[in-house]
This record gives C-alpha cells, structure tokens and sequence, in this order.
C-alpha cells in the first residue's frame, strides 16, 4: 500500500487501514495478530501512520523480495509490459502496489505455514466496513 517513491500511502489502501483499529482488540481476543507490511521505508510509514491516526502494526519489508515473493509489488518492467502475475493469473497490475490478505499458522514447535491468501475484490468480506 506504499511504494518507496511515493509520499503517502494508497487511498484505496489506506480506506481499508482505516477499518484496521477497529478490529484489533477483536483479534487479539482470538490469539490472531494482524500485521500491515509495506515497501516503503519504516519512517516514510510512521510518519504517515501517525498522521493518519492509526495504531496497528505496520512493518516495513523496505530492500527485501518479500512483497515481490507475495505477487503484490511490481517491477517497472511489468509495469511497462502490463503483464505480471496478480490474484492467481497474469494480468495488468496497472500500479506498483497492489492489495493481498494472507494468513499464517504458527504451530506448537514455531513452524510458520502459510495457509490462505485473498486478492483484489476476494479481500472485500475483511473489510467491517462492508458487513
């Protein structure tokens, strides 16, 4: 939902961070921990997470492949191309950015599984402002 280059986050993303105090404490009641991670660097994040009011966790995977492994950043070159690999098929991403849900299990022994992940219009259940 932030790309390094840019000076703030998403709006799109940044709607849907909006709905993410909200659901926390109900979370965390049900031993789920919800994490944002974004590209751009920690203190471009901190900043904007400060100043749009929110307290969730937001991490940043800043110089790391991690959002490049999870299909939601995109290189310029698919960018140009308007071909890359998004929501299970290969399509336009149309911004460098784009929006996933995944969900981990941590096991007993500390053994992290990823167990579902969710794209473009299959994440709008999440949001509370829909239900």
């Amino acid at each position: 939902m932030f790309d390094p280059s840019w000076e703030a986050g998403c709006p799109n993303l940044s709607f849907w961070a909006d709905n993410f105090n909200r659901i926390m404490v109900h979370l965390n009641h049900r031993d789920v921990t919800m994490i944002a991670v974004s590209r751009a660097p920690y203190d471009k994040l901190a900043a904007y997470r400060k100043r749009m009011g929110w307290n969730f966790k937001w991490v940043s995977s800043y110089d790391t492949d991690f959002n490049f492994d999870y299909q939601v950043s995109f290189t310029p070159e698919e960018l140009a191309k308007k071909e890359a690999f998004f929501n299970f098929t290969t399509e336009d991403p149309h911004i460098s950015e784009r929006e996933r849900v995944s969900v981990f299990f941590k096991d007993p022994a500390g053994r992290v599984f990823h167990t579902y992940s969710a794209y473009a219009r299959g994440i709008d259940m999440l949001n509370v402002l829909y239900l």
